[in-house]
């Protein structure tokens, strides 16, 4: 499926509500598209919009109005929250506790996770735990290794986390639910990552040209060997 149109960003997550309705985040406009890739909805909004969830009628989108991959003080990190239907903003909370910039969102658990950059040089990642009223509850520390600018996707599938990271190659991240058992892998999720059935998830994907960037979603299965493993 693709997205219609060209942006000013790249594409920085996807998420899908119960009906399959597809929400993309292209850095400084919010999409809504129905199953056959028609826009039902479209937003501008402040940058950097990262990924983003879909939870009981709401959109949760990370977002840093700072910097990225900078020591502790730098970032501007947030959750913002749009009406899912309209994409219209109803609520935005500060979540000073990711330090390095909130990149990514999942819902599990009935908690929101965080996660976001990571400065050169540090050899972990970072959850951030969250209630539904985005009071703090607790960081958890991801034993993966340094990853280029830390982890920009984040979904809940399977009993897993799955995380999509830059790199080159670009690389997949999956642990337990508890953040622990690190498996890592050269995937390429990190524009987006959603899981729609056991085994089964679309990936974000993109091209830059003159005109902007586009988005699309292109179906994968578990691979054993990979992670994941496109299909066609």
């Amino acid at each position: 499926m693709d997205c219609p149109g060209t942006y000013r960003g790249h594409l920085q997550g996807v998420c899908c509500n119960r009906q399959g309705d597809v929400y993309w985040s292209f850095t400084d406009r919010l999409v809504k598209t129905d199953t056959e890739g028609e826009i039902l909805a479209a937003v501008d909004a402040p940058s950097h919009q990262g990924d983003l969830c879909y939870h009981d009628g709401k959109l949760y989108v990370a977002v840093n109005l700072g910097q990225f991959n900078k020591p502790a003080g730098e970032a501007d990190s947030w959750v913002f929250v749009y009406d899912a239907e309209t994409l219209a903003e109803i609520a935005k909370h500060q979540v000073p506790e990711v330090v390095h910039g909130a990149g990514g969102i999942d819902f599990h658990g009935g908690h929101f996770f965080v996660v976001g950059g990571l400065p050169p040089g540090t050899d972990e990642n970072y959850a951030y735990q969250y209630d539904t009223d985005f009071k703090f509850v607790q960081r958890h520390v991801i034993a993966s290794g340094y990853t280029l600018m830390g982890i920009q996707t984040a979904a809940f599938h399977d009993g897993h986390w799955w995380f999509g990271c830059y790199g080159k190659p670009a690389e997949l991240l999956r642990t337990s639910s508890d953040f622990k058992d690190v498996k890592r892998w050269p995937y390429d999720a990190a524009l987006g990552i959603v899981g729609v059935g056991p085994g089964k998830f679309l990936i974000g994907r993109g091209t830059h040209s003159k005109e902007g960037h586009t988005g699309r979603l292109v179906p994968a299965i578990v691979d054993e060997a990979s992670g994941l493993k496109d299909i066609r």
